[in-house]
């Protein structure tokens, strides 16, 4: 297929309005976070020559270490996606309160992000990225930020790897943009992304198997197994310490991720964020086809208590995440 026949992200989403279309100020803003990430990923690629490797030397409301690059990321996503005249707030991982630009009316768009999801893998030169969400305000005046996964609009991610791309639902399937370089251009290269129903591979960080639960341990036994197991076949196991990019693998070949709650994180809710990582991961995911739940119950039905709220994640390949569902009882 041609360069040139490979339509740009903009050429994509106009042509989704109209009367079942998508809002062109919705449009604005993914074209905004769009080039947010372009940003984004030009600075990453650039940070041995802009000493923005390693610490900067704090802390953010997680209690994580921060990099250089997780503050200039943010950065970047609030500068440039401020822009857009109908985006009421900003609600990221790297700050404690919400950002609020206006005062809100109905119909504007609350953005959700983590702007730099797996930044511990900056130094070694690994993949890392970015995720976002988009949901509506319901009434004039409005500061509720707490939205369920299912009131989405829009979610999506970009990935820092061999070529930035960015990936992106508006509620119609899955759809993936490269980044041409030269132009900057995102073009569609991966169009009506699925995720397999059945897999081999499944996503774990395998150190913390003294703290999981019963059924997480059983899972993971069983694929060690092997074929002479209760599977009856061989599993690969991967880990990158990057959501995105194990979401991302298993969006391209299929494979189950896991971040369950354990004994060491529960008193926490888990690991990972509701609102930007768990929710537009979990609305991807069943957009491609797959699953997403926290083991005891779909992840897209949960009712947010706080925006900084984590919870387990379970998503993937449907046959794998309705297996663990089954074995936590659900």
């Amino acid at each position: 297929m041609a360069r040139d026949s490979k339509p740009t992200l903009r050429r994509v989403l106009t042509s989704q309005t109209g009367a079942a279309g998508l809002d062109p100020s919705l449009i604005f803003l993914i074209e905004d976070v769009a080039a947010a990430c372009r940003v984004v990923g030009n600075h990453i690629r650039n940070a041995a020559f802009e000493s923005m490797q390693g610490a900067a030397g704090g802390t953010n409301i997680q209690g994580e270490d921060q990099k250089k690059l997780d503050v200039v990321a943010d950065r970047e996503f609030a500068r440039i996606c401020s822009n857009s005249p109908h985006l009421a707030a900003l609600i990221s991982e790297e700050v404690d309160e919400v950002t609020w630009l206006k005062t809100p009316e109905k119909g504007d768009y609350l953005l959700y992000y983590d702007p730099l999801d797996g930044s511990s893998n900056i130094d070694v030169n690994l993949s890392v990225g970015s995720i976002f969400s988009v949901c509506r305000v319901d009434v004039d005046g409005s500061r509720d930020v707490l939205k369920p996964g299912r009131r989405q609009i829009c979610a999506g991610y970009a990935i820092y790897g061999p070529a930035t791309m960015l990936v992106l639902t508006t509620g119609d399937g899955v759809n993936g943009f490269s980044c041409e370089n030269g132009t900057g251009d995102f073009r569609l290269t991966h169009p009506g992304m699925t995720i397999p129903a059945a897999t081999s591979e499944f996503a774990i960080n395998t150190s913390r198997y003294r703290h999981w639960d019963a059924p997480v341990r059983r899972y993971v036994d069983e694929c060690l197994a092997g074929k002479s197991g209760p599977r009856g076949r061989d599993f690969n196991m991967r880990w990158t310490a990057s959501m995105v990019a194990d979401v991302h693998r298993i969006l391209m070949r299929g494979g189950v991720f896991l971040y369950p709650a354990d004994a060491a994180n529960r008193h926490q809710g888990g690991k990972l964020r509701l609102l930007y990582e768990g929710n537009p991961m979990a609305l991807i995911a069943q957009q491609a086809g797959g699953r997403a739940s926290t083991g005891h119950g779909p992840l897209l039905d949960l009712l947010p208590e706080g925006h900084h709220q984590r919870v387990p994640v379970i998503l993937g390949s449907r046959e794998e995440v309705d297996l663990l569902a089954q074995y936590h009882g659900a």
